[in-house]
């Protein structure tokens, strides 16, 4: 009998529904997460170890590639100010949709589970207290290998950055070092493929996990918000960054298509991150410059979290509905404009989501209590705002290709048709 081969998809797929099964089987059993938690930890840890180098070569080579700070600069400012627009017509999708279907109205938070907030409070009261000031100057690093040691993303971005204009500016004797980062990318690449072997599994368990703490009682009590988060997603996912594709003349379709795997995985995981380098590795395929690619998506995973946003705008008025409290125009145009400030720079805070909600929450009048209420859900909805951030991420690598002259559409459509 000829061996049956699994794809990648497919394997990830088994994992999900096995996983499922799992927690809904033994449900509220500790044993589930004693047993099943170490592999979902391996799994997560075998990605973190790769993102960094993968980063830090690919956009040292990126930049050095690009030639001069000048066209460095053009770039980066194009790429902020797309990433804002973009984010801001989420937030703004996600108060019109809460105005309109309203998830609070009627809902009894006693009989929801109520869960331990307390590490998010402490981490947004760390946040609250920088600066405007300090945030920035967190950016530039006073030692490069602690930041990397931290995981700290932004500093790691502006310090290669900078190492890349350095390499230019030498010339001839910069290519052995550009040789050598160039040699470590393709080589961290290889690794990745060998990391995803393991893929399935590492689904299986943190899906398993998941299932067996939560269960299906703290979704059915929850279940309009949770409902209105994902066709909101959809929506926004299909319409918006529907649109934008077009415009860049890529199909959304045959773009999610092409990275199906890449979704079902940051999906199952609830982590864009894991999937970061083949992402990267996939857009480069399709006709995006590594250049572009490497400077991009890195500071998407921090500055474009499409989905968190539209998440937090509802989940806010949510509350609001839920405490009875009237939100006026006013209140909720300063809902917007503290989303646009707080939600930027906070991708490496563990619970992102949850400590830009407790940030913002205050400064509109609504109880930061609420949220203990909703955080038993909060994982089933991360899955689902973790996919709108990848997919947003990608097309804005896209987009800045297209806008520099540099998008390969040919090559695109070839590869994309190849996959389908």
């Amino acid at each position: 009998m000829k061996k049956i081969r699994l794809g990648l998809a497919s394997q990830i797929f088994i994992g999900l529904t096995l996983g499922i099964l799992v927690g809904v089987v033994w449900f509220n059993d500790p044993r589930v997460a004693a047993v099943l938690q170490p592999l979902g930890d391996l799994f997560l840890r075998l990605i973190k170890m790769i993102v960094i180098p993968i980063v830090i070569s690919s956009l040292i080579v990126g930049v050095a590639g690009a030639g001069n700070g000048k066209n460095v600069g053009r770039l980066g400012g194009k790429t902020i100010l797309y990433f804002e627009i973009i984010t801001t017509v989420a937030i703004v999708l996600g108060v019109l949709l809460a105005n309109v279907f309203q998830p609070g109205q009627g809902v009894d938070l006693e009989s929801a589970q109520k869960t331990d907030i307390q590490q998010y409070v402490d981490t947004s009261e760390e946040q609250s207290e920088k600066s405007v000031a300090e945030t920035f100057l967190h950016i530039v690093p006073t030692n490069f290998f602690k930041s990397v040691v931290e995981g700290d993303m932004l500093a790691i971005i502006f310090f290669s950055v900078l190492f890349g204009l350095g390499v230019a500016a030498i010339g001839e004797r910069g290519k052995p070092v550009l040789q050598f980062f160039d040699g470590v990318s393709h080589a961290m690449f290889h690794v990745v493929n060998l990391v995803m072997k393991v893929a399935p599994l590492g689904v299986f368990a943190l899906i398993g996990v998941t299932v067996s703490k939560f269960g299906i009682d703290s979704l059915l009590s929850l279940g309009k918000l949770v409902l209105l988060v994902y066709a909101a997603l959809i929506f926004f996912l299909i319409v918006v960054l529907g649109a934008v594709a077009k415009w860049a003349g890529v199909n959304i379709f045959s773009l999610l298509r092409y990275i199906k795997d890449e979704l079902l995985l940051a999906f199952s995981t609830s982590s864009s991150e894991t999937v970061l380098p083949r992402i990267m590795e996939k857009l480069e395929k399709m006709g995006c410059p590594k250049g572009i690619v490497s400077f991009v998506v890195p500071i998407g995973y921090t500055f474009n979290l499409d989905g968190s946003v539209l998440y937090q705008a509802i989940a806010a008025l949510f509350l609001a509905q839920v405490y009875g409290i009237e939100l006026t125009i006013v209140q909720q145009l300063t809902l917007i404009l503290v989303l646009m400030v707080t939600s930027k720079g906070m991708a490496a805070v563990p619970g992102t989501s949850f400590v830009v909600l407790l940030a913002t929450l205050g400064t509109i009048g609504i109880p930061a209590e609420g949220l203990a209420f909703i955080a038993g859900v909060d994982r089933i909805m991360d899955m689902a705002r973790t996919v709108v951030n990848l997919v947003g991420n990608t097309l804005a690598a896209i987009v800045m290709s297209k806008s520099e002259g540099q998008y390969n559409r040919i090559k695109a459509n070839e590869v994309m048709k190849a996959s389908a």
